[in-house]
C-alpha cells in the first residue's frame, strides 16, 4: 500500500472548474466525521451494503482500476487479486482511515487525496472505475462524471453503487424535502437523479438496475 499528497490537476478553463467553496465544505465534513463514519454506517453496511459490494468488484474489467471516493477503505475486502487499483478521496482524514484499513488487509493499493471534480490523472489512464455511494456527495456531479470519462479509455468500463431520487411521487416529494439533513450533517444529496446525470457526462450505453425500490442502483456504463 502506497499513499500520495494531493496531486495536480491537468489544467482547466476558469468556467469548467466547480465551486471552490462547497467543494471545501464538502471536504471539512468528510473530515469531520471520518473518526465515526464506520460507525455511522454499521447498520446499513452489516444488513444491505455489504451484499452489493462484492458482486460491483466482481465485474471490473482489466488490470487498471481507479477508485473514487474509497472513503474508509470499505471495499478494500472485496478487490480482486493481481489489479492495479488506485483509490481516490478528497479528505485526507477519511484517507487516514484508509491507509490503516490497507495495512491490516495488507492490500496493495495506492491512495491519493484529490477532488472528484478535477482529477489529478491523465487521459486514458484507466480501463475501469468504480464508486459506491459517492456521487451523492460531489457538488458538480456531472463536472465529476466528465472527468471519470476522461481519465477512463475508450470503451472503458464505469461501474457504480449509488443512491438516487426516487420516481414514486411520494418518496420523490419527500426526498427533496429532507434532502437538506444530510447534506448539513455530511454534504450528501438524496435529490441526485445520476443514472440522467451519466448520460450526460457523455457515457453510453448506460444501464441501472433496482437493488432497493427504485432509490438504490447498480449502474453500468461506457465511456
Amino acid at each position: 500500500m502506497s499513499t500520495s499528497t494531493e496531486r495536480t490537476a491537468p489544467s482547466q478553463s476558469t468556467s469548467d472548474l466547480p465551486d471552490r467553496r462547497e467543494t471545501e465544505l464538502v471536504k471539512q465534513r468528510y473530515d469531520r466525521i471520518a473518526p465515526v463514519y464506520d460507525a455511522m454506517a454499521w447498520f446499513a453496511e452489516r444488513f444491505r451494503f455489504s451484499k452489493w459490494r462484492p458482486e460491483l468488484w466482481q465485474s471490473v474489467e482489466g488490470k487498471t482500476i481507479l477508485e473514487v471516493g474509497v472513503g474508509t477503505g470499505k471495499n478494500f475486502a472485496y478487490y480482486p487479486n493481481n489489479l492495479n487499483i488506485t483509490a481516490l478521496d478528497i479528505s485526507p482524514k477519511m484517507l487516514q482511515q484508509a491507509a490503516r484499513r490497507a495495512g491490516e488487509l495488507n492490500v496493495d493499493v495506492e491512495l491519493v487525496e484529490g477532488d472528484a471534480q478535477a482529477l489529478p490523472f491523465e487521459d486514458d489512464s484507466f480501463e475501469s472505475a468504480v464508486t459506491s455511494f459517492v456521487f451523492c456527495s460531489v457538488p458538480d456531479p456531472v463536472q465529476g462524471l466528465r472527468e471519470l470519462c476522461r481519465v477512463l479509455q475508450p470503451g472503458g468500463q464505469l461501474l457504480m453503487l449509488e443512491h438516487v431520487l426516487s420516481e414514486k411521487p411520494v418518496i420523490h416529494t419527500l426526498m427533496k424535502w429532507f434532502d437538506f439533513v444530510p447534506y448539513r450533517v455530511w454534504g450528501a444529496h438524496i435529490n441526485r437523479q445520476t443514472v440522467e446525470n451519466v448520460r450526460i457526462a457523455g457515457f453510453e450505453p448506460v444501464e441501472d438496475t433496482d437493488l432497493s425500490l427504485d432509490i438504490i442502483k447498480r449502474i453500468e456504463a461506457r465511456a
